[in-house]
């Protein structure tokens, strides 16, 4: 096999790889995180929604997202589901579900698929090191962007946009209220508020909490081992001297709930606190003009 011929497989190698990825966008649970514990997965059925994988372009990248709408309702307002570490599986896909159930035009953008498949990975520590420590913050704020463009062309009503987000994708909803100046509303689900400065994490949400273009409701666990409740403190004194849409930002925090307390899939799941929380949500997204 000459030079020629040996690079001309490499774009077919890498298509295999991100094809792949895509087949398993929404379906299925990330190897990190099995067992799952099964009779508590809720599922939202897809009947009279659009639902299913959808690519979105990014520059000369074609990512793969969930996406759920109202079938056939133009004007929907949007709203951004950004997953946790695991990637867009069959939890967050059921998520985007639910906000269609609700009216809304939901995308779950499967951030991490430059850098690897999320949901191959068995060890928490090896997929943080080797997929999603490598993701940087400018890119998923121009990914998320992305979306928004994508989401308008469909018909969506992007004036009324929303972002939401769980853990890994908690802390990115602060920071896409700080981004993007049309954002009405966020919702971070236990996501970091704190940490050390990095080339692809340059600032923190702590950091950039004066800047926010959007409130944020921070839904967040007191009996968090990873989140301690000193950083919720400090995060709250940080938006009390910020821009008018940081003053009006809020959290809540469930005492006993720890980490991932709405991720229904896993032993962490709190029944009584994701079901409040929730609702909160949605009271959240309609109050502040994303529904």
């Amino acid at each position: 096999m000459d030079l020629a011929q040996l690079d001309s497989l490499v774009p077919a190698r890498d298509f295999s790889r991100r094809d792949f990825v895509r087949t398993t966008v929404g379906s299925g649970f990330a190897a990190a995180v099995l067992p799952v514990v099964a009779q508590t997965t809720t599922r939202t059925g897809s009947d009279g929604l659009d639902a299913g994988v959808v690519t979105i372009p990014v520059g000369d990248h074609r990512m793969a997202a969930y996406r759920a709408a109202p079938a056939g309702k133009a004007g929907a307002p949007v709203v951004l589901v950004v997953s946790e570490i695991f990637g867009v599986h069959e939890h967050i896909a059921d998520v985007a579900r639910r906000f269609a159930r609700m009216g809304y035009f939901a995308i779950a953008p499967e951030l991490f698929e430059r850098q690897g498949d999320a949901k191959a990975y068995a060890e928490i520590g090896e997929l943080i090191a080797e997929v999603v420590s490598k993701v940087p913050d400018a890119q998923v704020m121009a990914d998320l962007d992305a979306c928004v463009a994508w989401a308008r062309a469909q018909g969506a009503d992007t004036g009324r946009l929303g972002v939401t987000g769980f853990c890994w994708g908690g802390r990115i909803t602060w920071l896409y209220a700080a981004h993007n100046p049309a954002l009405k509303a966020g919702v971070a689900w236990y996501g970091r508020l704190v940490g050390q400065a990095s080339p692809l994490q340059p600032r923190h949400p702590v950091e950039l909490a004066g800047a926010l273009k959007a409130p944020v409701l921070g839904l967040y666990g007191g009996a968090d081992s990873g989140i301690p409740l000193e950083t919720v403190e400090q995060m709250k004194a940080a938006l009390a001297g910020g821009s008018e849409a940081a003053r009006r930002s809020r959290f809540q925090v469930y005492p006993d709930a720890p980490h991932a307390f709405h991720a229904d899939y896993r032993p962490s799941y709190r029944e009584a606190a994701a079901r409040d929380a929730w609702q909160r949500c949605l009271d959240w997204m309609r109050e502040h003009g994303a529904a």
